[in-house]
Parts: structure tokens; sequence; C-alpha cells
């Protein structure tokens, strides 16, 4: 009788592949899409030396103003002359009442003037200027 051993090995490799093929495909994914999370209206800001982060909590407004003088609330299209009433509407049952300003640099003064004035009525005693840094 022939006896016959069996030689099975186990294989211990992993094959990697699959894994780093997924993970490349996400890599991509999210670089693209990170580029895209960027909320709000775009606009050239002014440059400081100590300018900090904005951090946008969720009852944060932010109040922005386009090279063409146009004014938007979040990412709201708002008229100069209803932008009082608007705020005030929003305000009233909002603890946190602070707005910041993104204005962008080449719009004239006396317009952010007249905006910061439009704020100030509505009754908001909090305005925080948007900058960016040098």
């Amino acid at each position: 009788m022939d006896t016959k051993k069996n030689n099975f090995s186990f294989m211990s490799e992993i094959n990697v592949t699959p894994l780093v093929d997924v993970m490349l495909v996400l890599l991509i994914i999210f670089m693209i899409t990170a580029n895209m999370m960027q909320q709000g209206v775009d606009v050239n800001l002014p440059e400081t030396e100590k300018a900090k982060s904005l951090n946008k909590k969720e009852d944060t407004i932010i109040l922005t103003i386009n090279t063409k003088k146009e004014v938007f609330i979040d990412e709201a299209k708002v008229n100069l002359k209803q932008l009082k009433v608007k705020l005030s509407k929003i305000i009233e049952n909002r603890e946190n009442r602070d707005i910041f300003l993104k204005a962008d640099k080449e719009i004239p003064y006396g317009f952010v003037v007249k905006v910061m004035a439009e704020i100030k009525d509505a009754g908001i005693k909090k305005l925080g200027m948007v900058t960016d840094a040098l």
C-alpha cells in the first residue's frame, strides 16, 4: 500500500491591492469634494496681519457684500432696503445675535458704512469684520 502524505500549506499573505485601490479612490473623492464644501459668497477680503479664522457656528449669521454691491444674508440675496427688516426677523428668536460682515475690499467704504448702519438699526449689538491673513 502506497501512502502519500498530503502537504497542504496555508497561504499566510494578505492581498492588500484591493484595499489600496479603494483607499486611493476615496482619497481622490475627498480631495475633490473638500473644495466644494466651502460655503458662502465668493469675495476678495481685505488682508490684515492678525486675522483670526472664522469659526462658523450654526446660529452665526454671515453678511456678505460682493463686488457688485449685492448684500447676502448667509447665501440668500437681500435688497439693502429690506436688510433691516429681514435681520430683525432673523434675530428676534435667537440667543446669539452676533453678525460677521464679509465685504469685498473693492467696495467703497461709504457703502459698507450704510450696511453697518442698517445692521445697527436692526438691533444687533455685536458686529465682527472678517478679513484674510497676510
